[in-house]
This record gives C-alpha cells, structure tokens and sequence, in this order.
C-alpha cells in the first residue's frame, strides 16, 4: 500500500476554509479509494497556486522533510498540474508526484470491469499521459506505479522516455483506435436507447455525486440486484431496469465528483448521454454532506457540458423540467439537520434505502412525472384470439385497467400511449 501525503492550495477569494478542507477530505476518500494510505495532509492558502512548483520552494521544502519523516512514497495534489510543474515539485520533495486527474483516472481504470468502460477509461488515460510523457519517464528510474501508464502504482505507469517519438506515434494510433471503438459504442448505446423510444416507454434515469446511493436506490425502485459498495465510482457502466404501474424504464448512471476530468466527461460522453436523453431525471443527493449544495453544482456542471452539443456539434442547452431532487441516507443526519434541509429544498424528496423511509411517496412522485411525460388515452375494445399479439402489446406498452374473455375474444379496457396503435383492420 503506497503511503502519500495530500497537498493542497486554496483561495479565501474562491471558497471559504470550510470548502477548501471538505475538498481535501474528499480527495482523502479518492485516495483510500485508489488503495492509499493517506501519512499527512498540507493545505496552504495563497492567491493563486505556484506557477512553478505549485505551493512555492519554500513550502515545498516543508514538503520534502515530511516525506523523509513519514517514509511516504506519493505526493497527490488537489488540483490538477502542468507537465513542467509536476516535474518541478517532484525534483524538490524527490517523491513521486500525481494531481487529482491521475488519481481520478487511477480510480476508473480499477473499477471499469465491462469492454465499453475499460475503453473510455483507457482513451482519458492516453489523453492525459500525452503531454505528460517526457516528465513520466525520469519518474520511472525511481518508482513503477499507477493506472495512468500501465504499471503497478497510483497515476504512474508509463513507458519511459526511450523512443520518445515512437511512444508518441503509437500513443496518437492508440487514441485513434479507442475513438473508432468508442463512436461504435456510441452508435449501440444509440440504438439501444431508440429502441426503448419506440416502445412507447417513458425513460428515467438516476444521476448525482458518486457514492450518493444510486444504485442502491435503483435497487429499491425495481427490485434489481446490483452488487453495492461504499466506495467512489464503484459503479462505472449503466444499468437499466423496467418498472410497473405505470411502465417505464429506469436507468443507473456512473457518478459525478467536483472537477471531474474533461477527459473522462467526453470519454464517457455516450455512457453518461443516457442522462441527457432521459425524461425524467432522479437527482440523488447525500443528505449526510457538508456541502449537498456543492454537489448538487458539480452534477449539473456535468450535465450541462454533456447536453451542450448535439451530434452535428451544434451548442444545444436541454433543460430537463421533469427532475426529481432526492436527499439520501435521512437516517444518518439529525433531525435538526434534516428539518433544514427541507427548508432549504421544499420540493425536494427525503429517504432512506437502507431504512426504506420515503421510498412510496419517491415512487408516486416519478409515476406523475412519467405521466406528464407520456400521456395516455383509454381504450375499450375486443381483440379476436387470432390476434393475441396486440393484447401482449397493451400489456407491454401499458396498463390494463380490465379484462375479460368471451367467446369473440379479449375485451380490453386499458391506458395506453396516444402514439399506441391497436391495427386490428
């Protein structure tokens, strides 16, 4: 287990002290996350970060002697650096040194168990590394390591810096290819979605900050079996499920951080355009953070840059009217805490999975969504026994309010979609 040291700048201009600490425990977690051992935190505050060292020389000699005392191996810094910047902090403190995108990306590339995941991941992985790759070579004389490069440490495999050239072009060619496979991800991810559209089905999905529950909640909505950990990004590919009453399709999205890298983001565009495209949004939120509101940002900063182009690259903001705001783990907050954020989001939903608390009325709230989403008509007719096949159709596309069957076949009274089409001439 690496041990490291968490460094981080912070302006009082930007954010208050109590943000700036909430990042750095978050980018504890991330750490942890990647299998870490977190020795020591150092946060500084300053206008603007160092331009060439990022927390300046003196404090990088601070830096240095704590990592001489704690034995640590790993520098990871909260924001992300410059090649020339990483390489001049790492020659002072003489540890390796990774910044919150390598850490991020580490963490994908563990958890990316599905050929769709494994390849965006390794596409952001490539663009990351390729300015980078000089600066990745002198590190590797010292330490081997990390899912960036492909060795055996946080953020630090790499390929050295012999054959520069050559890796480079290999690197391009790579990137070429993962692109050829991620458009024809894409182009299935577009079928699939257009064939849940032409069945008439209404479409949710679950989105918010990772580790918020989500599927954990998808779980509780449908009745499905997701494996659940408490961990970041433990869930990087989409999972849909069908519900009843009325029908509809939900699906579960990979989850969102502060400063997601934009390479993930568009990596990972045609995974996370299953939220874009959906009709109805269920935004989960962490009712035990310290800063819900943050999150909350973080999510639709995501959203809306995945909802910013279409696919003629045409800028199109979709705002989705039909979103549910959802507050999680209730059970884990005080009362007091509670009763302010109710005050705080009135229109917003308060459960529990783990407890099943408010679970009923979250499920009446996106079955009117859908409603106004998709709107019914009321049918009343006999279908012969000849033509089975449109009474299954009703049963799929909607909901049968009667049913009886006479000796000229199943009568039917039944709310339908308006685009439904019994052809019964």
């Amino acid at each position: 287990m690496e041990r490291c040291i968490l460094v981080s700048t912070w302006s009082s201009a930007q954010i208050s002290e109590r943000e700036a600490t909430y990042s750095l425990d978050e980018l504890e977690r991330l750490a942890k996350t990647a299998g870490a051992q977190v020795a020591g935190r150092v946060q500084q505050q300053r206008t603007l970060p160092d331009a060439k060292t990022y927390v300046g020389k003196g404090k990088a000699e601070e830096i240095r002697a704590l990592v001489e005392e704690l034995e640590v191996d790993t520098i990871i810094t909260n924001q992300t650096l410059s090649p020339s910047t990483r390489r001049a902090l790492e020659d002072i403190v003489d540890a390796k040194v990774i910044d919150r995108t390598a850490l991020i990306l580490d963490i994908f590339a563990q958890h990316a168990k599905s050929k769709a995941g494994r390849t965006q991941v390794e596409l952001a992985q490539l663009e990351y590394l390729l300015p980078r790759l000089r600066g990745w070579g002198e590190m590797m004389s010292r330490q081997a390591g990390g899912q960036v490069s492909g060795g055996e440490g946080m953020g630090s495999r790499g390929p050295g810096e012999t054959q520069l050239e050559i890796d480079r072009r290999r690197i391009h060619k790579k990137i070429a290819l993962l692109k050829r496979r991620i458009a024809k991800i894409k182009q299935e991810r577009k079928v699939s979605r257009e064939k849940r559209t032409g069945s008439s089905l209404p479409a949710c999905a679950i989105v918010g900050y990772t580790n918020t529950g989500k599927s954990s909640l998808l779980n509780a909505l449908t009745g499905a079996d997701i494996i659940i950990q408490d961990a970041l990004f433990a869930t990087l590919d989409t999972t849909t499920r069908k519900s009843e009453h009325p029908k509809y399709t939900i699906t579960d999205t990979v989850g969102f951080i502060q400063d997601l890298p934009t390479s993930l983001v568009e990596a990972f565009r045609s995974t996370l355009e299953e939220s874009s495209d959906a009709d109805v949004l269920i935004h989960v939120v962490d009712a035990t953070s310290l800063s819900p509101a943050a999150q909350i940002l973080a999510v639709n900063h995501v959203l809306n840059e995945i909802r910013s182009l279409d696919d003629a690259g045409k800028v199109v903001l979709r705002q989705n009217d039909n979103e549910l705001l959802v507050f999680n783990k209730i059970d884990a907050i005080s009362p007091e805490e509670l009763t302010r954020l109710e005050r705080l989001y009135p229109q917003a939903y308060f459960i529990s999975v783990l407890e099943n608390t408010g679970i009923t009325e979250l499920l009446e709230g996106i079955a009117q969504k859908v409603l106004n989403v998709q709107k019914y008509k009321e049918i009343d007719l006999t279908v012969p026994y000849a033509r089975a096949c449109v009474v299954a159709k009703i049963y799929r596309v909607g909901e049968v309010l009667q049913r009886s069957d006479g000796e000229d076949g199943t009568h039917i009274i039944a709310k339908v979609p308006l685009s439904f089409s019994a052809d019964l001439a």
